[in-house]
């Protein structure tokens, strides 16, 4: 149980430190991006610098072509009405001129910047006006492939990955370290009850044989009706109480995990019908119909006594629940390498807000609901612990016609 607790503990450590990881590193891509294309605009920003010397040197309407071009950037000069002056042959590769750039440059007298789709990919343009008096009298468009920032950081990223990997093995390390830190104390205080639980049940257990024998004893020979009644009514008292100390000590040596199972096959089919034969004259008497339903031989694999005291509890929980003239079916089903018995009763059914508390120890639904009042809140739990000691499961659910559902679930046998 203690080793589940640290587990869950240590994945919400490392779930948080992923989730931090992960915003952090989104932050930090996204900034180094932003440098990375700040960077880029101020190499444009260079090279159209150095391209307005045509502007102001060419004569209108004389247009040259480049081959040339530094860092694979390509450019064009434009006049303000759109007429090529010059260009690169990189310029034009990478879609130059872009009218849209150039009218918005022209109309703000300002350097515009965006990052255009291409056939090719993602290209950065820079569209830089060039002015005499105020006035626009050229733009220089410069453009370079956005794949110089797109590698620049994805290797970024590449170094980033192993930092954060090695962050989360580190922080799982260490959070198994401080979950079972947080978990000696807690797990000390219930050693010290299960102990105290342990020692109590078999100290009160002596005395209760005592009185018991003493109450059996006397019973058979009393003195009027009355004492006869005091006596019968000590018996019963001393068997809850004798019942109830039993399941106190099975609960303890189910935590300590010292109950000894027998991992063994055999038919569930047999074990569904000697049950349902052990409660089929308390289900008469009381008026409801039992019913045992099942596929034929399943052959399960787990602890054969387990499973019958599992049984047990869930049909005396059922016809608990179940109210004169109803009925309590018993199914067994193979299914996806499992192989599962079914406990549903006409009953109430389990209302929501005590579905999730079922199984916790002396938790009863209220006693006003069932036909003979509540047990001591211990059986449905010890049926899951035992369930689980011998690799099976336990799980309750509402039946949808009304009444309640408990499946229990064990693992198939191989086949040979």
């Amino acid at each position: 149980m203690f080793g589940r607790i640290r587990l869950r503990l240590t994945l919400w450590y490392v779930s948080i430190l992923i989730l931090i990881v992960v915003l952090f590193g989104t932050i930090v891509v996204l900034g180094f991006r932003y440098q990375v294309t700040r960077e880029q605009d101020r190499l444009l920003a260079r090279e159209a610098e150095s391209k307005q010397g045509i502007v102001y040197g060419n004569e209108p309407g004389g247009a040259n072509t480049y081959s040339t071009n530094s860092n694979q950037i390509g450019w064009t000069v434009l006049e303000p009405d759109g007429r090529l002056l010059a260009q690169t042959n990189m310029g034009l590769s990478l879609g130059l001129p872009d009218p849209a750039l150039l009218k918005e440059t022209t109309r703000e007298r300002k350097t515009s910047k965006a990052t255009v789709t291409e056939s090719g990919g993602g290209v950065r343009v820079l569209s830089v006006p060039v002015t005499r008096s105020g006035e626009v009298i050229g733009v220089v468009q410069v453009a370079q492939s956005h794949e110089f920032v797109e590698k620049t950081v994805d290797n970024f990223i590449v170094r980033l990955v192993p930092i954060g990997l090695l962050a989360v093995g580190l922080a799982a390390v260490g959070g198994l370290f401080v979950s079972g830190r947080a978990m000696r104390p807690v797990r000390d205080a219930f050693e010290r009850q299960q102990a105290f639980v342990a020692d109590a049940s078999h100290e009160l257990k002596a005395p209760l044989t005592l009185i018991r024998v003493d109450a059996e004893v006397m019973g058979r020979r009393p003195r009027d009706r009355e004492d006869q009644e005091i006596l019968q009514h000590l018996l019963g008292e001393t068997t809850r109480m004798d019942a109830i100390l039993s399941d106190l000590l099975l609960l303890a040596r189910l935590d300590a995990g010292e109950t000894p199972t027998v991992r063994e096959t055999f038919d569930l089919t047999t074990i569904l019908t000697e049950a349902a034969d052990r409660f089929e004259t308390e289900a008469a008497v009381e008026g409801i119909g039992l019913v045992v339903d099942v596929e034929g031989k399943l052959n399960a694999t787990g602890d054969r006594e387990y499973t019958r005291q599992i049984l047990g509890a869930l049909l005396d929980n059922a016809l608990r629940y179940t109210p004169t003239g109803g009925s309590v079916t018993v199914e067994g089903r193979s299914e996806d390498g499992r192989i599962e018995a079914t406990v549903r009763d006409s009953g109430p059914g389990i209302p929501p807000e005590h579905l999730p508390h079922v199984f916790d120890r002396f938790y009863r639904v209220d006693a006003a609901r069932t036909r003979k009042g509540g047990g001591t809140g211990l059986g449905l739990a010890i049926a899951r612990g035992l369930a689980r000691a011998h690799g099976g499961d336990l799980t309750a659910a509402n039946a949808h016609g009304g009444g309640a559902i408990f499946n229990l679930s064990l693992p198939a046998a191989p086949r040979h």
